[in-house]
Parts: C-alpha cells; structure tokens; sequence
C-alpha cells in the first residue's frame, strides 16, 4: 500500500534535513497549572517524532500549539521556517498545510465519506471537483475504504473511520501531520489497521508527530522518541535508546509499567 504519490515522496527526500517544525522556550498555563514547561523541540523533514508519557504530562496541549488549536504564553513556534500566524487567513492557510487526526474522527455525521474526504480541499484549496474526487478517491483506496466512499460515517467502523479521517487530512497535502493518540477511542481489535496505515505514511516519507500509547508504533516507526512528565521534556533519543537505556527515573518508572502487561 503506497499512500503518497511519488511527487510527495521526492518533496520529502529533497528537504530531508530541514526543519519543518521548532519550538523554542515554549511555555503555556492553564491558570495556575503549568502545562508546559520551556520546551525545546525541532523536528527535521520526513523525521517521525514519537512522543510518549504519562497521562497529564502536556503531551497533547504540545502537539496541539503546533497548528494553533492551543495558544502558548511565550516562546516561538515556526512551521517550515515561519513564525505560528495569530489569527486570520495566515493561520487558516498554515492549518491546511498541517494535517491533524484526533482521538474522535470529528467526521461530518451528514455527509457521505467521499463528501467528508473532498469538502476542504474544494472549499478552501479551491480544487475543481472532479479532481477532488478522483485524488480523494485514491486516498481512499491507499487507506483500503475506497468501497465506503458513498456511506454515510455512522456505517463504518471505528477504525475505518479514522483511516477516513487519515485521507481527509492528507487531501490538503500537508507538508506535516499531527496524530493526536489516534487510536486511543478505538476497539483493540481495530488499533492495528489505522497503525498500519501510520508506518506506511512514516516509510514513505511523511514528516509526522504523533503522541500515542502504542509501544509496539513507537518501536517501529519513530526516528525519534521524546518523553514528557509534568510539562517537561525529559529524555529524547533514538527507539533503542530510550526502550533499552532510558535515563530518567521518570522514564524507568514509565516503561517498568507499561512493558510489564
């Protein structure tokens, strides 16, 4: 299954070495509670960023100021060399080219998959639609739904559904996807077809940033791992390093009960 095309394949060897996405002293509260605490984080193009740790350590409030969802309090975020946009048609412009999935698929419940899967790249790519369709429908084959296209969502399973939402968010060609533990709502039974999905977007070359509870993802598919407690950042390094020698206390404490069960 190859789900980019080729031209998105070779975009993202030829950056490989660039950084697409930086974070720099970035703090953020939520009144009192100090969520995240002078985090530092460069991620280069066509790198696959894991990040893993308890829950409440701030995974996802980060993963969520990447495309804005979430405000910082201070710090500098950049997106392909340029500053996070506050408001406005920049900051609509910058959320199309940074695909996010979610826990819940956020699908439109009135609207047939292919509709769901087209209705962005029409609306605000201003992409005729028969073209839309037809790359929607590709998508939708390289995710194996291509025979839901005209379902509604509520006739999928979980797990097709988000593979659904996999396509939507990657019919914007995004230049960066964020996975928001997408598949933490999902039946056990159903993780491994929207895993499989994410290693291959990772083989291919899709630069990707994904907070998950997925061990065996992690393993498989990060060139990096980033563990985080209480709002901080405090290891990161290759798979090997942080499963076989993890460093902190914290971060011993975490695997010791994970790896167990």
């Amino acid at each position: 299954m190859t789900i980019l095309n080729e031209t998105q394949q070779d975009a993202a060897r030829e950056d490989d070495g660039k950084y697409l996405v930086e974070l720099e002293h970035v703090e953020k509260h939520y009144g009192n509670l100090h969520v995240l605490r002078d985090i530092n984080l460069k991620v280069k193009k066509g790198e696959v960023l894991v990040i893993v740790g308890p829950s409440g350590s701030g995974k996802s409030t980060m993963c969520r100021t990447i495309n804005r969802l979430e405000t910082i309090d201070s710090g500098v975020i950049r997106i392909d060399g340029q500053p996070l946009p506050q408001e406005g048609k920049a900051l609509a412009q910058l959320r199309a080219e940074v695909g996010m999935v979610f826990q819940s698929f956020n699908l439109f419940a009135n609207k047939t998959i292919l509709e769901n899967v087209t209705l962005a790249p029409i609306k605000v790519r201003h992409m005729d639609k028969t073209q839309a369709e037809r790359e929607a429908m590709d998508l939708l084959a390289r995710v194996g739904v291509d025979s839901q296209a005209n379902k509604m969502p509520s006739q999928l399973s979980g797990g097709q559904q988000q593979r659904v939402a996999i396509a939507r968010a990657l019919a914007m060609h995004p230049k960066v996807m964020l996975f928001d533990e997408p598949t933490s709502a999902l039946d056990p039974e159903m993780v491994n077809e929207v895993l499989d999905v994410m290693v291959e977007l990772a083989h291919e070359g899709m630069t990707m940033l994904c907070v998950t509870h997925e061990m065996g993802f992690a393993r498989k598919a990060a060139d990096k791992i980033i563990f985080m407690a209480d709002g901080q950042i405090l290891e990161r390094g290759t798979p090997d390093e942080f499963f076989e020698h993890p460093q902190t206390a914290r971060a011993q404490e975490f695997l010791s009960k994970i790896l167990t069960h």
